[in-house]
């Protein structure tokens, strides 16, 4: 990258090769770290305050100015982007995150600093937000929309994605890089965050709307392994995928700034924990997730569900015979 540290370089490096990191996760260590090494060139004055933050040149940042960075400098770092930013907590948290990754490796792994600075930071408490989803109707409306679409190849394309997104909880980026190879019977096979592989069991509608899909699709794309295709026969982009849920949404009558795709993945993820009842362990297989800490945001969604199960309690129904002990 034009303009980067060797020292950056060097991790982001590591990221994506040994710690198999996504080029888009690297790319957003990237982003946070160079924040905040032209504010700590601010902060140090090493440049003139005059100039404009975007233009701060971190190319000369090297392991002599990273050694004088110290847990003062670190927080006020994230005193500055809550402030002059306007990054909100989930925002500092991840620049939290990428600053314990930086520094981690730096002090453990290739062991260029004698001290951690970032050791005791600690991350800014969040709220816990409520996944937005859809609700069954809103799935069904959302479907029926599709339908009216006049050609055959986008009405049975865009219903077969919109049907894995809501039955199997799968990233964008995860579907639009599906191979044809990678679909066996009622099995498919996905390549999530971190580069792992994991295997997701397909539901009969899901079947069914591949198979049609398939019929329709062309032979001579210019990607003969992807499963969906642009008019062009070029494989879907993550844009592009986006951009048609999009049109769908609003002709549904969807706010487009609430719903997208990743709601998708949410409502997959509710419905599944809502009627299926599912393991919140499983349910954490099934999408992917790393720590199940990151799962268990479905778990309060359903309160119906919870009280549901305190009444199913055997004892639920037992009624007091209280006795006068005198009679």
């Amino acid at each position: 990258m034009y303009g980067t540290p060797l020292i950056l370089e060097d991790y982001l490096n590591y990221m994506e090769t040994i710690k198999g990191t996504s080029h888009n996760t690297a790319k957003e260590y990237f982003f946070d770290l160079r924040t905040f090494f032209r504010f700590i060139k601010l902060r140090y004055k090493l440049v003139d305050d005059s100039i404009p933050f975007e233009d701060i040149d971190i190319e000369d940042v090297d392991i002599e100015l990273v050694k004088k960075i110290n847990i003062q400098d670190l927080h006020s770092f994230i005193s500055y982007v809550d402030k002059n930013r306007n990054n909100g907590n989930f925002a500092k948290s991840r620049k939290v995150a990428s600053l314990k990754s930086f520094f981690d490796y730096l002090y453990l792994k290739v062991n260029l600093i004698s001290k951690n600075p970032a050791d005791g930071l600690e991350f800014p408490k969040t709220d816990v937000r409520q996944p937005v989803h859809f609700t069954l109707n809103e799935c069904e409306r959302l479907l029926n929309t599709i339908l009216e679409n006049k050609s055959d190849f986008f009405r049975k394309r865009d219903y077969a994605i919109v049907m894995l997104f809501l039955n199997c909880g799968l990233r964008l980026s995860e579907l639009s890089s599906i191979d044809i190879t990678k679909i066996k019977a009622d099995t498919l096979t996905v390549i999530g965050k971190g580069n792992k592989e994991r295997t997701i069991y397909l539901n009969q509608a899901c079947v069914d709307a591949v198979k049609d899909y398939l019929s329709v699709r062309p032979k001579d794309g210019v990607d003969t392994n992807a499963l969906f295709l642009s008019m062009r026969k070029n494989r879907m982009s993550n844009r592009a995928i986006q951009h048609m849920i999009d049109r769908y949404l609003e002709k549904a009558g969807f706010d487009t700034s609430i719903y997208s795709t990743h709601k998708l993945r949410h409502t997959a993820a509710t419905l599944m924990y809502k009627y299926g009842n599912v393991d919140i362990r499983a349910l954490q297989a099934i999408l992917g997730h790393e720590n199940v800490s990151t799962t268990q945001i479905y778990t309060h969604i359903d309160d119906e569900r919870l009280r549901d199960a305190v009444k199913s309690n055997p004892l639920a129904n037992v009624k007091p015979n209280f006795t006068d002990s005198n009679e």
